[in-house]
């Protein structure tokens, strides 16, 4: 098993944060309801593809009354450039029908609340949190779960336990940054196949890279 404690997690988040001093959610949205509706679109898609559908889509239908005049045939034909459309327009006109029966039309802003919601799951449910309302949560996506088994700052495949062990380093108030900067490296230079790792800051660091080294020729 790794030892993710070899290099401090604060060293890592510190490089990061050099190197993305920009990086946050890159889902564009205004209010929460349009971010819960981008982050269930998000599914097993790119924030690009759903930007440009949700761009195009949130300057018709701006709140969950609005999107209940659709049928859901009408919503798949909004969202049919992503995958999985029809499942996710059934879950987001399920969802809307909660939010004005249960919320009065407003998107809750409690962990039990959200994960109540069809198509909400823990990761997407943290999402909304951390960046529609600044509480701290710290969501695990691919993304994540590679890159922090990668530096050795988790340990496992299962996003609930990463999201445990990167907790229990980081403290509250950079949970939120912590999942941006993870992404942000996932996506820009530590990919899931041929990672740059020859111009990464972080190779000194990096716990995959050492094991690598480690190995007999």
């Amino acid at each position: 098993m790794k030892n993710h404690r070899l290099t401090p997690p604060q060293t890592l988040f510190n490089l990061l944060e050099q190197m993305y001093p920009d990086a946050h959610c890159e889902l564009n949205f205004t209010n929460p309801f349009q971010l819960l509706i981008a982050t269930i679109l998000s599914a097993q898609a790119t924030d690009r593809k759903v930007n440009q559908i949700t761009d195009r889509m949130f300057q018709k239908y701006k709140t969950p009354q609005e999107f209940l005049q659709l049928t859901q045939a009408e919503l798949e034909t909004e969202i049919k450039e992503i995958g999985l459309f029809r499942n996710k327009a059934k879950n987001i006109l399920a969802t809307c029908r909660i939010l004005v029966e249960n919320h009065q039309g407003e998107v809750p802003n409690t962990f039990e609340a959200l994960t109540e919601l069809p198509g909400v799951g823990r990761k997407t449910a943290n999402v909304v949190l951390s960046n529609a309302f600044g509480i701290p949560a710290l969501a695990v996506d691919t993304h994540v779960l590679r890159v922090s088994n990668r530096l050795g700052l988790a340990v496992g495949k299962n996003p609930d336990l990463v999201e445990e062990q990167l907790k229990a380093l980081i403290p509250p108030e950079k949970w939120s940054l912590a999942h941006h900067l993870l992404i942000w490296h996932g996506r820009r230079m530590c990919y899931a196949k041929h990672p740059q790792c020859q111009l990464c800051p972080l190779l000194s660091y990096c716990q995959d890279a050492q094991t690598a080294n480690s190995k007999p020729q």
